[in-house]
């Protein structure tokens, strides 16, 4: 068996080989077949040129061949040539993950890298100009998929628990990275020897700003493979989604200063200004499209084969008109997934949203791989303008400054968190921090061109090392430290149970002391969520239908497409729940045993009774006041103190009245005596 094994390794290893091979020899083909027949085509007849009349006339005697085959390579270049790129993806994303040994040891951004200088060398070898990885690709096509995927299945919970924190990463540690990195290379600048005196202050802050942000797409790549606990995770990756806000801003702030040449108390009052509108205007335009998206697919219950595609379209319509606007279009779809997502799962059917989940990750996981190897042919493409001491000290720098700022603003965020960060997860926090892309492409945007080339030039060496270096180190260094890392954990209904629960509890608590934290606000806008937004957004009854029930019809779904996807729910009843099928054992049913049906309609009312019964719990209409306690009837008449003060009373008068007889033939005759307190009442019966 292990020798079997061996072999269909081998040989699946050798096929991938011989593919890639031919696969740089179609690019390679495909080429110079462009470069002839682009040099085909530029010779053109010379008009001065005259014909003989006398061959003219011969010629039209003569029928021209019908052509067989004939090859016209421009008429389907450009299809051609992406579908060569999204095969050459898919096959090294194949590769890298058939082959355990090289993904134990290299992550698969490094590989794709690898790939794309290998890819870039060999079409500038044979006198080609290799693609470049320029903004408008970037932005407007491989960047958006990615974010959509991370925004439409974001942890809500973890996400929000943590917001103050990842607020204070994207926003106070962007401006200390731009400003620290900024101002230390221009006083580098300024040393005479250095080369460098060219450099002005504002093309040090315009650098430090496109090189401070940690990119998401890096980050995504790194961290779902080292599986890393979920609290770094939200902490690393919701800086690197939130901190484009500031980045967008302090770009165009300070290109905008670059050419300008002086700046006033007024324009840095605008920019601050500017980083607000650019924000929150992205998140109003993605809330916007996502209201629309979940309003649209209450309609959609009679065409469900375009329900995918509103998600799609609406998702990323909010993302150009945030672009049109120069509002953060990351921000954009990450609201619009937040809002769109409980809305549209409660209208679509099961198969719409098994569509917009495989489609969603298999668009972004080739976005991504194509990112990472155009960031490796781009690399070979150039041009580029080597600084020893530009590029050494930028490395060096942006190293320092994420320390610094990791550690000292955790030094100022745990003295407000209640789960304090140790000195671990701050270090893998720092160290987690990746440029990527969304760098390259901002330098790429530049347009001095002596400053582009060594800004680009340090940008693709920053990246380099955070990718390689730090990204080929941060799983050795996880193990090495014990850091947590994540569990894999199915949600139960009991889990379900206890977290509602505790989330009503420390509500309450919170009401009682007055406090007004996120626990009050989450049930405020829970109720106002029930209350008015799902009436609109949700079709049927499934508007009205309680958390927990809702929950358990998730797990229920899942559980039966579990089952029928593993072939065991083939023999099964059509009327049993999935979790009756998760019960059974797959031992043989006694004979005469018949498992009884009921009509679709018995079903519907019985699922009726459960909704509107199960979760019925006991509400105070009024409210609590500190100052007035009003006395429950229930609690005053129904007290235990008051019910034992009553007992011990009736059994002191009882002593009194009665008397032990010393001779039975003495005794009195038999009565009856009954006593009365409140609501008790007792009859004993004395000889």
């Amino acid at each position: 068996l292990l020798h079997s094994s061996r072999c269909h390794f081998i040989a699946a290893s050798f096929c991938l080989r011989v593919v890639g091979f031919v696969l740089l020899l179609v690019f390679a083909a495909a080429a110079s077949a462009s470069r002839d027949i682009s040099n085909g085509t530029s010779k053109e007849p010379n008009p001065a040129r005259e014909e003989d009349p006398h061959h003219r006339s011969n010629t039209t005697h003569h029928k021209k061949a019908f052509p067989v085959l004939s090859f016209n390579y421009e008429h389907v270049r450009t299809p051609f040539e992406i579908s060569l790129w999204i095969l050459l993806a898919l096959l090294m994303k194949l590769g890298f993950h058939i082959i355990p040994r090289l993904s134990h040891v290299v992550p698969e951004s490094c590989l794709l890298i690898f790939v794309g200088l290998l890819v870039g060398g060999i079409i500038k070898a044979i006198g080609e100009k290799p693609p470049i990885l320029d903004s408008t690709l970037f932005f407007l096509y491989l960047l958006p998929p990615i974010i959509l995927d991370a925004g439409y299945f974001l942890p809500i919970r973890p996400f929000t628990e943590n917001l103050g924190t990842i607020l204070v990463f994207a926003v106070v540690g962007t401006l200390w990275n731009a400003f620290f990195i900024g101002g230390m290379m221009y006083a580098v600048c300024q040393i005479e020897g250095t080369g460098l005196g060219g450099v002005d202050l504002l093309s040090c802050l315009l650098f430090g700003a496109i090189i401070s942000a940690v990119d998401p797409v890096a980050v995504l790549a790194m961290f779902e493979e080292i599986h890393i606990n979920e609290l770094l995770h939200i902490l690393v990756f919701g800086e690197s989604l939130l901190n484009d806000a500031v980045t967008v801003v302090l770009y165009h702030l300070f290109e905008e200063f670059a050419h300008i040449g002086t700046v006033t108390v007024a324009d840095a009052f605008l920019g601050v200004v500017c980083f607000f509108v650019v924000s929150l205007g992205g998140i109003l335009v993605g809330a916007i499209y996502g209201i629309l998206g979940a309003f649209t697919s209450r309609f959609t219950s009679h065409t469900r084969v375009i329900e995918p595609l509103f998600v799609f379209l609406y998702s990323y319509m909010a993302y150009l008109s945030a672009e049109v606007f120069h509002l953060s279009g990351i921000m954009s779809l990450i609201a619009c997934g937040v809002m769109m997502r409980p809305y549209v799962e409660a209208n679509i059917s099961h198969k719409s949203y098994t569509t917009i989940k495989y489609f969603l990750k298999m668009w972004s996981s080739v976005s991504e791989t194509l990112i990472f190897i155009f960031l490796g042919v781009s690399t070979v493409a150039g041009p580029h303008s080597w600084n020893w001491t530009f590029v050494v000290l930028t490395v060096i720098l942006c190293f320092v400054s994420r320390m610094l700022g990791v550690v000292g603003l955790t030094y100022i965020i745990n003295k407000f968190r209640i789960v304090k960060l140790t000195k671990k997860e701050q270090f893998i926090v720092a160290y987690g921090g990746l440029r990527g892309a969304i760098a390259f492409s901002l330098g790429f945007l530049l347009t001095n061109d002596k400053m582009k080339d060594m800004f680009l030039t340090a940008i693709i060496t920053v990246i380099f090392f955070t990718v390689f270096v730090q990204g080929m180190t941060i799983k050795p260094l996880v193990d090495l430290l014990a850091v947590k890392k994540k569990k894999e954990s199915k949600r139960s209904i009991n889990e379900e149970i206890h977290t509602q629960f505790l989330d009503h509890l420390l509500t309450g608590i919170e009401d009682v002391c007055g406090h007004y934290g996120h626990h009050h606000w989450k049930d405020k806008l829970n109720r106002f969520n029930k209350a008015y937004v799902k009436k609109w957004l949700i079709a049927g009854e499934r508007s009205t239908e309680p958390q927990l029930i809702s929950f358990y019809n998730k797990l229920e779904m899942k559980q039966a497409i579990m089952l029928v996807e593993s072939g065991s729910a083939a023999k099964l009843p059509s009327t049993l729940s999935s979790v009756s099928m998760q019960n059974i054992q797959p031992r043989a049913q006694p004979r005469g045993r018949i498992i009884p049906r009921i009509s679709k309609g018995r079903e519907e009312e019985i699922r009726k009774l459960l909704r509107a019964n199960l979760q019925k719990t006991r509400q105070r209409l009024r409210s609590y006041s500190r100052h007035d306690l009003m006395i429950d009837p229930f609690e005053d008449n129904m007290s235990e103190v008051r019910f034992r003060k009553q007992r011990v009373e009736m059994e002191r008068r009882m002593s009194h009245y009665l008397t032990v007889p010393a001779n039975r033939q003495e005794a009195p005759p038999v009565r009856k005596v009954r006593f009365e307190s409140g609501s008790v009442k007792v009859t004993v019966r004395i000889d």
